[in-house]
């Protein structure tokens, strides 16, 4: 092959291998908001178990069934970082699979077209985790003394 053609080639793979970097660039931005929401949860029962010592009756009571809606939330925010992060690998394993393409001549169409799928539904497994943590979030709300 001359080198005209396997810069030819390179130039195409890196082309086609573009596209799922924007979707790595939007899951690593959706994986900031889970990690800032992750930590908020923590440092609110934090001081949810730091209060609890204080308190007695209905109050313990209740600060106790919001350290569960908490824990709740904390796991479906835990489970969508996870996934997400999963999502993540599989773009980096594809980009990584469309690259090395570029160098050999095998038919990679299945596994690329696996890596992907496999990535969609991690991502959205992810999203409906982050869904439901939303929902609980907003059931669990506040505001005022009611």
């Amino acid at each position: 092959m001359q080198p005209d053609v396997r810069i030819s080639a390179i130039a195409h793979v890196i082309q086609l291998a573009i596209a799922p970097v924007f979707m790595l660039t939007g899951i690593a931005s959706l994986l900031g908001v889970l990690t800032s929401r992750l930590a908020r949860i923590i440092d609110r029962a934090r001081a949810l178990e730091d209060r609890l010592i204080d308190v007695t009756g209905e109050h313990k009571h209740l600060m106790g069934s919001d350290l569960f809606m908490l824990s709740r939330r904390a796991r479906h925010i835990n489970r969508a970082i996870s996934l997400c992060t999963i999502a993540a690998l599989l773009v980096c394993l594809m980009i990584a699979i469309l690259f090395i393409s570029g160098f050999f001549s095998y038919d990679i169409s299945r596994i690329v077209a696996t890596c992907f799928v496999l990535s969609m539904a991690a991502l959205i497994t992810g999203l409906l985790s982050f869904l439901r943590e939303v929902q609980l979030a907003t059931r669990s709300l506040r505001i005022g003394s009611h």
